[in-house]
């Protein structure tokens, strides 16, 4: 290397060195001043608390005198954080008439005995302040106490518990969650009331101190999988969480694969239905989408009425489901395949009929559909995205519009437009969205492989694909299971949905002990039968008349 470049990288070196240390610098310097102890003096910790805040306009300071000697005290909390009708009335009334105290015993005291409020602890530490303060809670401070107390008293403007929007069902709870953890946390605890539901909180993101939940039902969730899922969340150093998926992404198994390894959901019942079978969930604030694992691939094309309804209408619509999704993968690229390279394939009636629409259309199959699907996929985002009242009809008549005019111009073939129709109406029957939008990727690779080997690559792509889904792990659980490797017991809950009596079990690649959901023998027999139902109920007549 020439010298030049030799002492260009020292310098790139020695700088970056130098941001690193001044970083480190900083943090220490930051970390100290949070574990600083306050002050014994309410005017030192007072400017202390709008120096750090910058003197924010939310940041409410009260003043106050309390007890016979009137000492100075002072609460603090934050606008819109707090329940301001529990602090008017529970906390500022409990503090006037506080008796008397000397400023040493006054904190003492007042956690003790006087005030009502309940979630009351005392504190030393700024660190301790600053994150109660942020919380919601409200920080009473004393003049001449070396300690201030942190009042529980969240509260402030919260969306009430509503239908779920993306996870709609025509039969079960009409409820989803929202976004305090809390409320989710107490919403699933009313599904499963044992004590064995535990809950771990922390707080991830340095900026944003995010709380998050791992919930799990001890005895069901295997120890392995709670200890692995336990030190990846730990492992978890960024700057802010503002939603479950910055989760997601950073505890997967496999962030390159474009099918999900993590399952998420806004309804209560589907998570407490899946911590029965051993799994766990993440809740985080701030969002209404939980997240659970491990996940399966099978678990994606179930729904939650499945196990509201019978079995055999289940497992029908299950199997729909499946092949649906792969209506949704390989349309386009039969199509394309088999008018390219493959027409003896076609019945001649048919193939008549598309050489005929085709005879004016000026580009090949690929391009044709390349052109649909990139224009469908257009249209779908524009819809998304526009308000609600004119997302859904600008993205139905624009398809209509731009399907017939390309047709008239003989761009595109009618089969074409009445494929890739089909298509994206396809991977809208797919219950869980993550599923759908890999199919949506994929989709493309399959439509270029058709164009290029025909039925060859696009039988290659799905043998690859297979491969890949059988080597994916979610918390190291195999993906397909229980399909690959086969599991007979887990079987009954997969594409199939067995009677609900014959579930004895909980799905054994999950819970290896405590597996027994219900007793034995549960399936439905009548003491009685039909005649002699008809019998007693002609006795009864007779009985009743004499």
């Amino acid at each position: 290397m020439p010298p030049f470049f030799k002492q260009k990288k020292k310098k790139n070196t020695e700088k970056q060195n130098r941001q690193n240390g001044d970083k480190k610098e900083e943090e220490n310097k930051s970390e100290e001043e949070q574990n600083e102890p306050i002050s014994a003096s309410l005017s030192e910790n007072m400017k202390k608390l709008s120096e750090r805040f910058g003197n924010s306009a939310d940041v409410v300071i009260r003043r106050l005198k309390i007890g016979k000697e009137e000492l100075p005290a002072a609460i603090v909390y934050i606008a819109g954080l707090v329940d301001e009708q529990l602090v008017s009335q529970s906390l500022l009334e409990d503090l006037i008439d506080i008796p008397s105290v000397q400023p040493e015993q006054a904190v003492c005291r007042m956690y003790e005995k006087t005030i009502a409020v309940g979630g009351m602890k005392e504190e030393q530490k700024w660190k301790s302040l600053y994150a109660g303060l942020m919380a919601g809670s409200t920080l009473i401070f004393v003049d001449g106490a070396d300690k201030a107390l942190i009042a529980s008293t969240e509260g402030g403007e919260r969306r009430s518990i509503e239908e779920p929007s993306t996870q709609v069902s025509f039969r079960g709870p009409r409820q989803g969650f929202t976004e305090s953890l809390q409320t989710n946390v107490s919403m699933i605890r009313r599904y499963i009331k044992t004590p064995d539901v535990w809950v771990e909180k922390m707080k991830i993101g340095h900026e944003t101190n995010t709380d998050v939940a791992l919930m799990y039902i001890n005895g069901l969730c295997e120890k392995k999988l709670i200890k692995e899922v336990r030190s990846r969340l730990k492992r978890i150093d960024i700057d802010s969480i503002l939603e479950s998926g910055y989760i997601e992404q950073l505890i997967e198994d496999e962030p390159f694969s474009v099918f999900p390894t993590v399952y998420h959901t806004e309804r209560p019942d589907v998570v407490a239905g899946n911590l029965l079978e051993g799994r766990f969930a993440i809740i985080v604030d701030g969002t209404p989408f939980v997240l659970l694992a491990p996940a399966l691939f099978i678990q994606f094309f179930q729904s939650v009425e499945d196990y509201y309804s019978r079995f055999d209408i289940a497992t029908s619509i299950r199997m729909l489901r499946v092949l649906i999704f792969f209506i949704s993968l390989v349309a386009p690229a039969i199509y394309v395949a088999a008018t390219t390279f493959h027409q003896e394939m076609i019945p001649t009636q048919l193939l008549i009929v598309i050489a005929a629409q085709r005879e004016t259309v000026p580009f090949p199959a690929v391009i044709e559909a390349l052109t649909m699907e990139v224009a469908f996929e257009i249209l779908r985002e524009a819809g998304v995205r526009l308000p609600r009242v004119v997302g859904s009809a600008v993205s139905i008549v624009g398809a209509l519009v731009i399907g017939q005019a390309a047709v008239q111009a003989g761009i595109v073939s009618p089969a074409m437009v009445i494929v890739v129709a089909l298509t994206a109406i396809a991977s809208f029957a797919t219950p869980a969205f993550d599923m759908a939008i890999s199919a949506r990727l994929i989709r493309f690779v399959f439509i270029l492989s058709a164009a290029v080997m025909g039925f060859y690559g696009l039988i290659l792509d799905i043998i690859i694909m297979f491969v890949h889904l059988c080597s994916l792990r979610s918390f190291g659980f195999p993906y397909m299971s229980p399909l690959a490797p086969m599991s007979s017991g887990a079987l009954k809950d997969s594409i199939f949905h067995a009677p609900l009596w014959a579930n004895e079990k909980r799905p054994g690649l999950l819970v290896q002990r405590n597996n027994r959901r219900q007793g034995r023998n549960q399936r439905p027999k009548p003491e009685t039968s039909r005649g002699m139902v008809n019998k007693d109920i002609k006795e009864g007549d007779g009985n009743e008349k004499t």
